[in-house]
């Protein structure tokens, strides 16, 4: 994973492209308002049509019934959905229990020389796959997980980590920085999945950490309020202390970022770490935290919801 390439909002603006994007949800959605707003004609596809009906409602554009018609002619498919299955399913087409797929999936009805990009937080594993089917049809294909939660997608300024060739790399990210702060490239396949696996262990040990400080610093007797203040200008300082801080101190943990989504990419990071022998003692706690939480009825609470173990 030699090199590193960054554009930021000082690159060059991109002509109006021919763009799908496949997944609605809370991140999808905004991303691909930014696309049309940047003047993009965009597609849309999700699995359940009235989000794409909502969303056309609201940017205009096109609904697709499937994944292949809303690739169809498009220059750039986007992606964000659940896991490596739905990935699969968006790019290859939808499964049948004896193996066989659909002719549905995007990969079906993109033209050589489009690129794929996919802003799903999955496996590597799954990234090199479907970069060797995506080359064998002469399609680019770029894993680009992003960070900055919900808010970064509605704000425009989400981090966005690519895997994949230089040249599709090149292509995709003056489009992605109608939503991203900075777009990098940080390796080949499958290294950007492997940069927000780093993430998410980074996040998990800072919001434990965080929430140790709070629940110590309230049995001591201390004001947390002026406490996190002080430190919070010192080198203590993180972006979880400056977001997710005072809400914690507040008991607010009904937006966010959810423990379930988490989980899921910690299983991700652990299965990684299986594979590359990584030694992870920290972050394979944290995960069973959060699925503590989950058993209290939290699943969709914020992650910054480690604190209300420690009550």
């Amino acid at each position: 994973m030699r090199g590193m390439n960054t554009a930021t909002k000082t690159y060059a603006h991109t002509a109006p492209q021919r763009v799908a994007f496949l997944g609605l949800g809370v991140m999808g959605a905004p991303m691909a308002g930014h696309l049309a707003r940047a003047g993009h004609a965009v597609t849309v596809y999700n699995r359940h049509a009235e989000k794409a009906l909502a969303w056309v409602r609201e940017y205009n554009g096109q609904v697709a019934t499937t994944p292949a018609q809303a690739a169809a002619g498009a220059d750039f498919v986007f992606a964000c959905v659940g896991n490596d299955d739905d990935v699969r399913a968006v790019t290859l087409g939808r499964p049948h229990a004896d193996g066989q797929r659909d002719e549905d999936g995007a990969f079906a009805g993109m033209q050589p020389g489009a690129v794929f990009v996919d802003h799903t937080t999955a496996s590597a594993a799954v990234a090199r796959e479907l970069h060797a089917l995506a080359a064998a049809r002469g399609l680019g294909f770029v894993d680009a997980p992003v960070s900055g939660g919900q808010a970064g997608a509605v704000n425009g300024v989400l981090t966005v980590m690519c895997g994949g060739e230089q040249a599709a790399f090149d292509a995709m990210a003056p489009l992605a920085l109608a939503y991203g702060r900075a777009v990098t490239r940080v390796g080949d396949s499958g290294a950007g999945q492997l940069a927000k696996m780093v993430n998410q262990i980074c996040i998990a040990g800072l919001v434990q950490g965080l929430a140790e400080a709070i629940a110590f610093g309230r049995l001591a007797g201390l004001d947390m309020q002026q406490v996190l203040q002080v430190i919070g200008k010192g080198a203590a300082q993180s972006w979880q202390m400056d977001n997710r801080g005072q809400t914690m101190l507040e008991d607010r943990f009904d937006f966010g970022f959810a423990v379930d989504w988490m989980r899921k990419d910690l299983g991700l990071v652990l299965d990684e770490a299986r594979r590359n022998g990584a030694q992870l003692p920290v972050t394979a706690l944290v995960d069973q935290f959060y699925a503590d939480l989950q058993r209290q009825g939290g699943g969709r609470w914020d992650t910054s919801s480690l604190l209300r173990r420690l009550r």
